[in-house]
């Protein structure tokens, strides 16, 4: 009797032990349903959980829908599909997955050790131009936030034509669907993913009342219309900004200005894609073959390299989401009233044309203004035509529109604080003549390691950690100042005065007075 007695708390222990096996990872409830993830090293992530339904068939070119809640427990230990797109080889931040159409996920990062308060949260939106990215790369991963005390989200928005396509047919079926707006699909894709963030975010130990969303690049204007989209109130309160523009440009395919007219330019960006494919007239078949395409014919072999193209619009004045320029807002001291950090790269992008003299290259400010530009430039040791060619299209497109941002943030909540990224891996010293695009994302994240591997040096290791530091302080507080960093002043517009990031490493990172503020001036001065 007692051996059998025994015999049946052996076989009762393995099976708890075994049912207690199958959910080894940390486990969730969610709206929608459990999900289960992966502790490693007092870090908890959970990856490729859906946040709306798969945009397919019926559902493309449509606002995202609400996702339908699953039984059992949502294995999250894998990154889902990037967004559709075709990559590019000189990405910076290349996928980590195969790009699909069903890509509404994101992904979350804790700590592992719980809190008996709720912890701050940042949000992850990446860039590519609104054509290329997604939330897999390596240099993406947001443990070292997580290991300091921040809840991480990340999550994939729909690109190129899947996330910004307008048409006449689309408006026609709108009518039927008149709370949502079109256009600007992937726009609405943030929107859906910060309202899960806000729906669900304390089961993961987050305060959905102190989520900080931080963009990059499109990423960075991402951040833009959401500061100034009356679909995203209340869904965050403060906003980092990495090269994010946030000046008024003009619709022109010569410069990266992703704004068009949903009423026409756009439209009419989408009749010329779908007569490309044979496909006329503005009416319900119309839409049904358009939504028949395959997926690679809608990307039809469109990326970065290649996006201004007839067929494609980019982002959009919708009037819902987009209402107008964020540049339209900030003139008239609206929507910056929040805490922001706002900044550019030293060697940032822009798009030169190709000149043969200081003239050409400085043609824009006029015969009045020319030998003080030529001065500006020179000053800060620029000579060649075409180096003070690619700084004026660098700062009119991404580093005055930082300072420009600021200059309204301070005047709105005097809570905006200024940098400049000017550092370059050691082992990229000799080849690129300054911090150029993207690169400060390996930083501001610390996956210097996953960047740079075995080339990786102390100097990199030592500047990722302040960045990140700086990065986790301002989530947590609103200011980016914390024990053991130099001290980071609020942007002060009669002083220009920023954080530089220094090319000679940490120990020469300070608060200084922008060496750029003339030719900043100047270019203020054209801006549109």
């Amino acid at each position: 009797m007692k051996q059998k007695l025994l015999s049946r708390c052996i076989v009762g222990l393995l099976c708890t032990l075994g049912s207690y096996a199958a959910f080894a990872g940390p486990v969730v409830q969610t709206v929608s349903g459990d999900v289960e993830g992966v502790s490693v090293n007092n870090v908890d992530s959970f990856k490729g959980i859906p946040f709306a339904k798969p945009p397919v068939g019926e559902l493309r070119w449509r606002a995202p829908q609400a996702v339908t809640p699953w039984k059992g427990v949502f294995k999250a230990t894998q990154y889902g599909h990037d967004c559709m797109q075709k990559p590019f080889p000189s990405d910076a931040a290349p996928l980590g997955t195969t790009p699909a159409e069903d890509c509404l996920v994101l992904n979350v990062w804790k700590p592992t050790q719980s809190a008996s308060q709720l912890r701050p949260v940042m949000v992850w939106i990446y860039g590519g131009g609104f054509v290329n990215g997604g939330a897999s790369p390596a240099v993406y991963d947001a443990s070292e936030f997580a290991k300091q005390g921040v809840v991480a989200v990340s999550f994939n928005y729909r690109l190129g034509r899947f996330g910004f396509f307008a048409h006449p047919a689309l408006v026609a079926e709108g009518k039927a669907h008149p709370q949502e707006a079109l256009g600007n699909y992937g726009f609405m894709d943030q929107i859906a993913a910060l309202k899960w963030v806000k729906e669900n975010i304390k089961q993961f130990g987050g305060d959905p009342e102190k989520v900080t969303i931080v963009g990059e690049s499109a990423g960075g204007f991402s951040d833009h219309v959401l500061l100034n989209s009356p679909l995203a109130k209340g869904l965050f309160s403060q906003a980092i900004i990495q090269s994010g523009l946030g000046r008024q440009w003009e619709n022109s395919k010569r410069v990266d200005a992703p704004v068009t007219d949903v009423d026409h330019s756009a439209q009419a960006n989408g009749v010329a894609f779908a007569k490309k494919w044979g496909i006329t007239g503005d009416d319900s078949q119309a839409l049904a073959k358009l939504r028949a395409l395959p997926a690679a014919s809608v990307v039809d072999d469109m990326n970065m390299m290649n996006k201004n193209t007839p067929t494609y619009s980019g982002p959009m004045i919708d009037g819902k989401v987009m209402v107008k320029q964020p540049q339209s807002y900030y003139s008239a001291g609206q929507n910056l009233d929040v805490p922001i950090m706002v900044g550019a790269n030293g060697a940032d992008i822009g798009f030169a044309p190709v000149v043969n003299s200081t003239e050409e290259a400085l043609a824009i400010f006029g015969k009045d203004q020319y030998q003080a530009a030529l001065a500006a430039y020179e000053s800060n040791g620029l000579k060649a035509p075409q180096a003070i060619a690619q700084a004026l299209a660098s700062d009119r497109l991404m580093v005055e529109p930082a300072r420009y941002v600021a200059q309204q943030a301070a005047k709105q909540s005097g809570k905006a604080y200024l940098y400049r990224f000017s550092y370059v891996a050691d082992s990229m010293k000799s080849q690129w003549p300054g911090a150029l695009h993207a690169t400060d994302i390996p930083y501001t994240f610390n996956t210097v390691q996953a960047k740079y591997g075995e080339q990786l040096t102390a100097n990199d290791q030592a500047m990722a950690k302040m960045m990140n530091h700086y990065w986790v302080n301002f989530i947590k507080t609103g200011s980016p100042n914390g024990t053991g960093l130099p001290k980071w002043d609020a942007f002060d517009p009669a002083v220009d005065n920023l954080m530089l990031f220094s090319e000679q490493g940490v120990k020469q990172t300070k608060m200084i007075v922008d060496p750029w503020k003339a030719r900043l001036d100047l270019v203020q001065g054209i801006q549109p």
